[in-house]
């Protein structure tokens, strides 16, 4: 005879949390559509045209692209903060300083194109930064969960462009409303409207890959990130490791605002980032913090959003891509617990 018992392991066996986190989203989908059976609503049929919209055509496959880009940069700046063991819940507000400070140049810097471009990137990554600073210092030096404070900044960030979108630099044609003047300059296109933003992404996340694999400051952060005194009695500057990371995540939610602004949108207005700051939390979290494994969460999470659209097309509303991003978060939480015990089988009479 023998008993079975369950030992929690302190690391997760990456294969087996890789199986667990794709079983959520399979839970995640399946549970979806089960309620939208049992509302009256077809889920196979409406599955279908989710699919069929954004694969079948150009303009769908060009929609995706626009939505890929920015949760990329988003899931980065997530992905990056967490490899140090800090949570930048603050790519929201990043994203909307640094188009902000792309707008500002692009609006009041005259020049041409060639140098307005670089010099737009330069500002939205360094908004980005500036955007984090504070919430950095006070994690390094005073030991204030980022949590909270890069949360919190968030709100101003989305104040200020709705407050500049509608008030100081409002476009003045009056063609549109709560929004800037179309940039003079924009990112230019690489296939209809899909630009070097998402090129420039996926390049992006390669190169960190290659640096938190193969580099020596890569190796100095996973340390810091998995046991910060460890790193520390090793004689590895973990204060400047956090702040030099946490101001990189900054400056990639930055550059991420300021390709949607100059890319994308073509001006700044409110609520230009669509939350993607927030979804690119999720999307770093499935990834498990990997640079290449936010381009293909990043993906996932872009056609869920687009098959919203869809959806609302079909009567449903936002609500149920709201459900949808949740439950694959709920899940993929309990599995990711689960992924840490291990099946013990005892014999009868051992301790």
């Amino acid at each position: 005879m023998s008993t079975i018992r369950l030992q929690r392991m302190p690391i997760a066996p990456a294969r087996i949390a890789l199986v667990l986190r794709l079983l959520s989203v399979v839970l995640a989908l399946l549970t979806t559509a089960i309620l939208l059976w049992a509302t009256g609503r077809d889920p196979i049929a409406l599955g279908a045209k989710v699919l069929s919209s954004t694969f079948g055509s150009s303009f769908g496959l060009e929609d995706l692209a626009l939505l890929f880009s920015p949760l990329i940069y988003c899931g980065l700046a997530v992905a990056v903060a967490l490899r140090i063991g800090a949570w930048n819940i603050g790519a929201e507000g990043q994203f909307n300083f640094g188009a902000f400070c792309a707008t500002g140049i692009a609006l009041f810097v005259p020049g041409p194109t060639w140098l307005m471009l670089p010099l737009m990137a330069l500002a939205g990554m360094i908004g980005g930064a500036l955007w984090i600073l504070v919430p950095t210092l006070a994690r390094a030096y005073a030991d204030v969960s980022e949590l909270i404070t890069t949360l919190l900044m968030n709100f101003i960030a989305m104040l200020l462009v709705y407050w500049v979108a509608t008030g100081p630099w409002l476009d003045p044609s009056g063609m549109a409303l709560a929004t800037t003047a179309r940039l003079p300059v924009s990112v230019p296109p690489i296939w209809g409207i899909v630009h070097w933003g998402l090129p420039v992404a996926v390049m992006l996340a390669i190169a960190l890959a290659l640096v938190f694999t193969y580099t020596r400051w890569g190796y100095e952060v996973r340390i810091a990130g998995a046991n910060p005194g460890a790193a520390a009695y090793a004689g590895m500057p973990v204060k400047r490791q956090l702040i030099a990371v946490m101001l990189l995540s900054g400056a990639l939610a930055g550059l991420g605002g300021m390709m949607e602004a100059a890319g994308t949108v073509g001006r700044l207005q409110g609520g230009i980032s669509n939350n993607y700051g927030y979804i690119g939390i999720m999307v770093a979290v499935l990834a498990r913090a990997a640079p290449l494994g936010v381009l293909a969460t990043a993906f996932f999470m872009a056609v869920i959003l687009n098959g919203g659209i869809v959806l609302q097309s079909q009567g449903l509303t936002t609500h149920t891509v709201l459900a949808v991003t949740g439950l694959i978060l709920l899940y993929a939480a309990i599995g990711d617990e689960a992924a840490h015990y291990k099946i013990l089988r005892n014999k009868t009479g051992e301790s």
